[in-house]
């Protein structure tokens, strides 16, 4: 069901508040270049630091804006299944066409407690379920096997956004998986490896910048044209590693403000960049548009 191109939409602040005209143009600036899907409220979104009616906000409007145009998910995963049920019921109801869920943070829990989480979660809704994978920011690792029960005992997990840096572990996925659950790159600067071994996209943070580029390369490894996906990642290579000097979505937001796009305004405790940073991502960036 998920394959191509997703933007983690980062989330638009102005004086400390939603600026919802900024996602509306971002959202529409999305779906014009060609994008499959986007997903609210993830980690680009800064969920974290949103309250439980801001994400409701957010989810509305991405869906609102959206109008079947795309596809739409809801980040809606939590260190607290009872949490992370609540919140997919509810973007449920506001009409999301799935949703992530990341695993559980902090608490650690071990691979039959992931299994027993993600089960309730999917027991909850009728929506399809993306899983994702992040053992950089979760402090815990959704292990092969676990993927693999859920995948066979779960009707309605279909997809994982994989974001542990590892080839080695797509290829053991894929090898494991069924041929209709999809693996999703969660980093762009792998995107093209990923692919290689038998990922069918990504959720891309650069495509809030630059969509048309990074849905160009996945559509041409999909039809083939390897050579043509390889020029595009090896052109954008620098940009997806500077999107990530500091921590996302700051450098994201950073090149947004500099378009007059929306305010570079970001939540505690995440921060502006530091100057030295600024201008190293201002020097990629124009490089880029410079031979783009």
């Amino acid at each position: 069901m998920f394959r191509g191109t997703y933007t983690a939409l980062v989330t638009p602040f102005e004086n400390g508040e939603l600026d919802l005209p900024a996602l509306e143009k971002l959202i529409e600036e999305q779906i014009a270049a060609g994008i499959t899907g986007l997903v609210s409220v993830g980690t680009t979104g800064e969920s974290p630091t949103l309250s439980h009616d801001e994400k409701e906000q957010v989810i509305r409007t991405t869906v609102e804006i959206a109008k079947g145009r795309c596809q739409v998910l809801a980040g809606t995963g939590s260190n607290s299944t009872a949490a992370a049920i609540a919140a997919t019921e509810a973007a449920e109801k506001l009409g999301v066409d799935a949703m992530l869920v990341v695993a559980p943070y902090y608490n650690k829990p071990s691979q039959e407690g992931l299994f027993r989480h993600f089960r309730a979660i999917a027991q909850a809704t009728s929506r399809p379920l993306m899983l994702y994978n992040i053992p950089g920011r979760c402090a815990v690792d959704i292990g092969p096997e676990t993927v693999e029960r859920l995948a066979v005992g779960c009707r309605n997990i279909v997809s994982i956004k994989e974001a542990s840096g590892s080839v080695d572990r797509v290829s053991d996925l894929r090898a494991r998986l069924p041929d209709a659950f999809t693996i999703l790159s969660g980093d762009d600067s792998l995107t093209l490896p990923f692919l290689a071994v038998g990922a069918v996209g990504v959720v891309s943070v650069a495509s809030n910048l630059f969509p048309a580029e990074v849905c160009a390369l996945v559509q041409a490894f999909r039809a083939g044209d390897v050579k043509s996906a390889r020029e595009m990642h090896l052109k954008m290579l620098p940009i997806f590693k500077d999107l990530f000097i500091e921590p996302n979505p700051v450098p994201a937001k950073t090149a947004l403000a500099w378009r007059g796009a929306m305010s570079a305004e970001c939540r505690l405790p995440l921060c502006e960049m530091s100057e030295a940073n600024a201008a190293r991502l201002r020097t990629t960036l124009d490089a880029f548009e410079g031979i783009g």
